[in-house]
């Protein structure tokens, strides 16, 4: 992950919330601090302040990008068009393979950091409500009540969660081949072939010429 226009200095706003990512992304958010950051990046201390008022404001800036990302392209990947509830899954589990568009680490430092932030706790708890309800509102445009849509939509948003706060590691084809199945385990449905194909089609590596 990288928030850095590579075209602007290396001591830019963009440079600090990368080096702060990397750190909360692998040691959590006690170790996100301006000195140890400011030291990675080469820096003096009080360069910082040109971009942020505080380290308030640098955490700040890092749970504004995980909503946009995160939730943000969530919602928006539930509403794209779909023929189809099968082709509508097919859009979601994007994000599960596709890190420009869902950074499952962010996702999992967020939820770690806000064991001891109630905060961020709460801002967590809507962020996950708005999933839930983003799939179950898609799910009812396809015909299923609106219970059956919540209980779906909780079955997914639970089995996403789990799979990021387990770090389950799993070969990238292994997990493609069984989204069909977790299609029809969500919705009832087997998908076509053709969705299938136009899925995997978008998830093939690139080959060369």
């Amino acid at each position: 992950m990288t928030f850095q226009d590579q075209s602007r200095p290396p001591t830019s706003a963009e440079a600090w919330l990368t080096a702060a990512y990397d750190t909360l992304t692998l040691s959590g958010v006690e170790a996100v601090k301006i000195m140890p950051l400011a030291k990675r990046l080469g820096v003096s201390r009080t360069s910082f302040y040109w971009h942020f008022k505080d380290r308030e404001a640098l955490l700040e800036a890092m749970i504004q990008h995980w909503e946009d990302k995160n939730t943000g392209t969530l919602v928006a990947r539930t509403e794209a068009y779909a023929a189809n509830v099968c082709e509508a899954i097919f859009n979601l589990f994007d994000c599960w393979l596709d890190a420009e568009l869902f950074d499952s680490r962010l996702d999992l430092a967020i939820r770690n950091w806000a064991r001891k932030d109630s905060a961020l706790q709460h801002r967590l708890d809507l962020a996950d409500v708005r999933r839930e309800q983003a799939m179950a509102a898609m799910l009812e445009r396809f015909g299923y009540s609106p219970n059956s849509a919540l209980t779906r939509a909780r079955t997914m948003v639970y089995t996403q969660i789990g799979y990021i706060s387990m770090q389950i590691h799993q070969p990238e084809d292994q997990r493609i081949a069984l989204m069909p199945d977790y299609i029809e385990v969500f919705t009832g449905q087997r998908p076509s072939q053709v969705d299938i194909d136009r899925f995997m089609a978008r998830h093939q590596p690139a080959t060369g010429s």
